[in-house]
């Protein structure tokens, strides 16, 4: 099965190999050669994918070094659940997938709170036979939407009280794109940084790409999540390792990512060359990882304001109870602090 394909839930099962790699020292803000380094754990919610670049890039080319961490990268999976490891105390950070994470845990009582969100838009598309003339999230209504159970709980409840969707219009998806290649009157979920690239390779055509961001899905994506108990008694370790991540993800996403896509590659053979370049361009294209308030306030930027929109928009699927009080799962303390805009090409 084609990686790209492999499906996304909101929480995987139990841990397999962590990774932790010792880096070259970088140059600024450097520990001194007798301090000793903080050790970190941090466990991602899939396996290794350009998705995850900027972590990877962190870690390989020593900026988290150079922020006094010692940080071990834990590769999520199939058969993963790194954010239960977090919530036991065995993981320090979590990538958390979306904002709904972030309700979730709230919801449910779980002292876990969100501190960056790497990504300001959610990466989910869909993707249509280019003979469809579908130039606007609407021109969907009329295709039979292929999304997967966890697509249908979430996107698609915003879909149907937004855009009145009809449920009766959406059929399983299964990870695999056959059923989509072979029926023009279909549209598939995917990511746009790697399911229009895996379609284009399998099936010989350019599938059209619709970013739902783009039409109202208001999510962060790529969470940086953590205990409540670390924001309170490490803040300052929570600091560094947000800001060392975000500069991992400037570099990766405008500078010499070569040492993190290493890094990738070696961990997931299914990475190549092209398709990373193919997901930092896609990236870039569509401002899933620096666009809106990111431009002034840096990669990872989180608002109140964002925050209140995207919860009343999933009050009104049905997808969250408006009695939770979802501040209680984020902060806004380690971000906003434009870290690392200097990073950013000038032009």
């Amino acid at each position: 099965m084609i990686r790209a394909f492999l499906p996304r839930a909101l929480t995987m099962g139990l841990l397999a190999a962590a990774l932790s790699v010792s880096a070259a020292l970088a140059p600024a803000r450097a520990q001194s050669p007798d301090k000793t380094l903080d050790k970190v754990s941090f466990g991602t919610n899939w396996v290794a994918e350009g998705e995850h670049g900027g972590f990877f890039q962190a870690l390989a080319d020593g900026t988290y070094k150079k922020y006094g961490l010692d940080v071990t990268i834990v590769p999520g999976g199939p058969n993963e659940n790194n954010r239960m490891l977090l919530i036991a105390g065995k993981l320090d950070f979590f990538m958390s997938a979306n904002s709904l994470q972030t309700f979730d845990a709230v919801t449910n009582n779980v002292p876990l709170v969100a501190v960056a969100a790497m990504f300001q838009k959610d990466p989910q598309v869909f993707l249509t036979h280019p003979e469809v003339k579908a130039g606007k999230i609407e021109d969907l209504k009329p295709l039979t939407l292929l999304i997967s159970k966890e697509g249908i709980t979430s996107y698609f409840q915003w879909l149907k009280s937004e855009y009145g969707f009809d449920e009766n219009k959406v059929k399983p998806y299964t990870f695999n794109p056959q059923p989509f290649i072979v029926n023009k009157q279909t549209a598939m979920q995917g990511y746009v940084t790697s399911e229009p690239f895996a379609v284009e390779k399998a099936a010989g055509f350019k599938p059209n790409v619709l970013l739902i961001a783009d039409y109202g899905f208001n999510s962060y994506s790529t969470l940086i999540e953590t205990r409540r108990d670390l924001v309170d008694k490490k803040p300052d370790l929570v600091q560094r390792f947000v800001d060392a991540s975000v500069v991992g993800w400037y570099t990766y996403v405008y500078g010499d990512n070569s040492a993190g896509n290493a890094m990738i590659k070696k961990l997931n053979p299914d990475m190549n060359d092209e398709l990373l370049a193919y997901c930092v361009a896609k990236m870039r294209e569509h401002g899933i990882v620096d666009s809106g308030d990111s431009i002034k306030n840096g990669i990872g930027a989180m608002t109140d304001e964002r925050m209140a929109s995207f919860f009343d928009k999933m009050v009104r699927a049905g997808v969250v109870k408006g009695t939770i009080d979802y501040r209680q799962g984020y902060t806004l303390r380690f971000v906003n602090k434009a870290v690392g805009v200097e990073l950013r090409p000038k032009n």
